[in-house]
C-alpha cells in the first residue's frame, strides 16, 4: 500500500505529538508542518528533517492528510481551507467554535469528497474500546474530569475544553438525543468557565451527571455507567475498566464470580486493564485507514457537530444560571 503524505498544522503542546506519531506510522509519509511561529516551525521540522511550510498554500500542494492541531478559535478558517484544496483533515476537538461553523465544514467535505473526523481522543481509551464486547444500555452515567490549571487551554470555557470529552462519550455510550439539560457554571481564574457541572436527560429516560474542572490540585478522569445488568467504573486516566454484572446462569465462565449478599444471585467482575496501546496513535492509524478506505471514520462531523451543540447549551445555561443566582444575591 502506497503511503499517505502527511502534514501537521499547529505544533505547539499537542501538535508535536501529533508529528511524533505521523513519523512512526507505517501508512503514513510525514512531509511537513506549518506553525506561525517561523522559530518553532524550524525547530521541528529539523528534528523531524522535513520541510517547515511558509504557508498553508504551500502545505497544501504538497501533502494529502494534515493533523490541524491549531487553536480553537481557527479551526474553521483553517481547515476549511484545507478542504477546498482536497485536504483530509482530523480536526482536534471541538471540531469549531459555532455550530455554523461545523455545518459549513460538513457541506464542504461533502461538496469537495475529503475525508474529516474530529479528536475525540477518549474513544481510543483501552477503558472505553474494553466495553466493545459489553452490552451497554446505561440508565445513569457519572463523569468527573478534574484537572489542573493550564492557561493553554483558556481560550475556550472548560465545558468545551474538558467536558467535552464526557459529552461525546455519554452521546456515544447512550445513543439516543439529549431531550432536556440543566447546568451550573462558574469562573474562577479566567475570564471564560473554569468549572461546570451539567445534568443530561435522554429521550430513551437515560441521564447522566458530568462534571469539568480545571483549577483542581488532584487530577481525575473518571466515568461510571450505572445499567439494569450491571455497573462499569471506567478510570480514564489509569486507562482501565472495573466491569460489575449479573451472571446469567450460564456457565459463563469469563470474570470471577462473587455471591450477591444473602440473595441466590452472582457478580461476575472482569478487570479491563490497560492494553499498553497509545491513544494518539491509535487515533491517528484510524484516521489514515478511513482516508484510505479501510473503515468508517471514528468521530464523524455529525457527532462531533451534536456534542459541540450539547456542549455550547451547557455553557449557555450555566451562565444564565450563574446570572441570575449574582442578580438574586444583589437584590
Amino acid at each position: 500500500m502506497s503511503k499517505i503524505k502527511t502534514a501537521v498544522v499547529g505544533v505547539g503542546a499537542l501538535g508535536r505529538h501529533h508529528l511524533r506519531w505521523l513519523s512512526q506510522i507505517e501508512s503514513s509519509q510525514l512531509v511537513g508542518l506549518y506553525d506561525t511561529d517561523p522559530e518553532k516551525a524550524q525547530k521541528y521540522a529539523s528534528e523531524y528533517e522535513i520541510t517547515a511550510f511558509d504557508s498553508l498554500e504551500e502545505l497544501a500542494r504538497a501533502v494529502e492528510a494534515v493533523s490541524v492541531v491549531v487553536p480553537t478559535s481557527t479551526h474553521y478558517e483553517v481547515t476549511s481551507y484545507l478542504i477546498e484544496q482536497g485536504i483530509h483533515c482530523l480536526i482536534e476537538k471541538p471540531i469549531t467554535t459555532t455550530l455554523d461553523e461545523a455545518n459549513k465544514l460538513k457541506q464542504l467535505a461533502q461538496k469537495h469528497k475529503v475525508t474529516v473526523t474530529v479528536g475525540q481522543i477518549e474513544r481510543f481509551n483501552p477503558a472505553i474500546t474494553g466495553l466493545a464486547q459489553q452490552n451497554i444500555r446505561p440508565a445513569f452515567i457519572e463523569a468527573h474530569r478534574l484537572a489542573a490549571f493550564d492557561p493553554r487551554g483558556t481560550d475556550v470555557a472548560v465545558v468545551l475544553d474538558l467536558m467535552i470529552h464526557d459529552i461525546d462519550l455519554t452521546l456515544m455510550l447512550v445513543g439516543t438525543k439529549v431531550a432536556d439539560i440543566q447546568a451550573s457554571a462558574v469562573s474562577v481564574i479566567s475570564e471564560q468557565t473554569d468549572i461546570a457541572n451539567a445534568r443530561l436527560t435522554f429521550e430513551n429516560g437515560a441521564v447522566a451527571n458530568l462534571t469539568a474542572s480545571r483549577i483542581s490540585l488532584n487530577a481525575m478522569r473518571k466515568l461510571r455507567i450505572f445499567q439494569q445488568s450491571g455497573y462499569y467504573s471506567l478510570d480514564l486516566a489509569k486507562k482501565q475498566a472495573d466491569i460489575y454484572r449479573l451472571a446469567d446462569g450460564t456457565n459463563d465462565t469469563e470474570g470471577m464470580r462473587v455471591p450477591l449478599g444473602k440473595s441466590d444471585k452472582e457478580i461476575v467482575y472482569q478487570k479491563k486493564a490497560d492494553t499498553g496501546e497509545d491513544m494518539l496513535g491509535a487515533e491517528l492509524k484510524a484516521f489514515l485507514q478511513a482516508v484510505a478506505g479501510e473503515r468508517p471514520v471514528a468521530v464523524t462531523i455529525d457527532e462531533a457537530t451534536e456534542a459541540l451543540r450539547v456542549a455550547l447549551e451547557v455553557e449557555r445555561i450555566g451562565r444564565e444560571s450563574l446570572a441570575g443566582m449574582l442578580e438574586t444575591e444583589t437584590t
